[in-house]
């Protein structure tokens, strides 16, 4: 940064930012004599009072969220009442959407967010790529929310009839999960289809266009394909995968902010009950959000929930037996332990 460039005021700002934000008090003391002398030029004594008094240096936070199309953080950023909580812990939410998880906890690890909600698999990726991330969460089971679909008019009616077909799904999603162990349940392996990643909106093109005999997708997605051009169900994921939602923070952010993620897991704790509650709302509030039509809404919602709760043992076991399935098939490039990247501030 060129100092011909930027005022003795601008410099004296990003000085100020970046004390508050590390927290370092030692260091005001450090440069209080370079300070005391702009602010002097341009201060009165009692402004000096003002900007040294404890108010002024407590520290105001970002929380930076990410979240996908129809997940819990939708629905709570929707309601608004998490900025409330937020504010009375002198902090302020920044939200940022993402088509699906692997992108999501991409920006996790290099920063540019804090907190994530993804599926089960993401997670599992990106420790293997030893991303510095925890899971702060999880929700209860929603396993009829991801499904094997084929066009209406598919002569297949059978997992076992896909053998040598062309199957979309996407990699690094909870959808890469549930095609391996449709295709396990069914005695076939992986390598007996052909496996072809795509993002959800290209799926669905080349699912409308023919030129994919399968497609492994979560809802909304999964309900619009259903509702707006009759896909047909092979196989859901009721019985071969808990389908959880997961939320993630960076090692960082959940060592310094334990309270704004119990505010934020309490907040969408709420949201959850009062969505169970009053589906037809829910309906109502997200429809215009997301730009699909209320009777899609219909179906995907009855089909999943919005809960936030502590990591449990069961929910460990579960994402375990994806990342040792990952492994076995060769999709991550070493054995992990969820166990170690579990948060136990709760």
């Amino acid at each position: 940064m060129s100092s011909s460039g930027i005022s003795v005021f601008t410099g004296l700002k990003r000085i100020f930012r970046q004390v508050w934000q590390r927290r370092a008090v030692s260091l005001l003391f450090a440069l209080g004599l370079s300070v005391s002398l702009v602010v002097a030029s341009c201060s009165s004594a009692s402004d000096v009072d003002s900007a040294a008094s404890p108010s002024a240096l407590a520290e105001s936070r970002v929380v930076k969220i990410g979240h996908q199309k129809f997940d819990p953080f939708t629905l709570v950023k929707a309601r608004g009442e998490l900025e409330q909580r937020l504010q009375e812990l002198n902090a302020t939410v920044e939200w940022t959407e993402f088509q699906a998880g692997p992108p999501m906890l991409e920006a996790l690890n290099v920063g540019s967010i804090d907190v994530a909600r993804t599926g089960d698999a993401p997670p599992v990726f990106a420790q293997a790529a030893d991303a510095p991330l925890v899971y702060v969460g999880g929700s209860t089971p929603k396993d009829r929310s991801s499904a094997l679909l084929v066009p209406a008019d598919s002569p297949v009616q059978s997992v076992e009839e896909l053998r040598g077909k062309r199957i979309a799904y996407t990699r690094g999603s909870s959808a890469n999960y549930l095609l391996a162990v449709i295709l396990e349940e069914s005695g076939l392996q992986w390598s007996d289809v052909e496996a072809i990643n795509l993002a959800p909106a290209d799926a669905r093109a080349a699912f409308e266009q023919k030129s994919i005999e399968g497609w492994v997708i979560w809802d909304p997605f999964y309900a619009a394909a259903q509702e707006q051009v009759g896909a047909r169900v092979i196989r859901d994921s009721e019985g071969l995968a808990a389908n959880r939602d997961f939320y993630l923070a960076t090692n960082s952010f959940a060592a310094e902010n334990a309270d704004v993620l119990e505010a934020i897991a309490t907040e969408t704790q709420s949201v959850a009950a009062w969505a169970e509650a009053n589906p037809d709302e829910v309906v109502g509030i997200l429809s215009p959000i997301l730009g699909i039509e209320a009777p899609i809404l219909d179906v995907a919602n009855a089909r999943r929930n919005y809960s936030f709760e502590p990591i449990s043992d069961e929910m460990v076991a579960e994402q375990q037996q994806i990342a040792d399935t990952f492994f076995e098939l060769g999709l991550i490039p070493k054995q992990v332990k969820v166990a170690d990247v579990v948060w136990n501030e709760r």
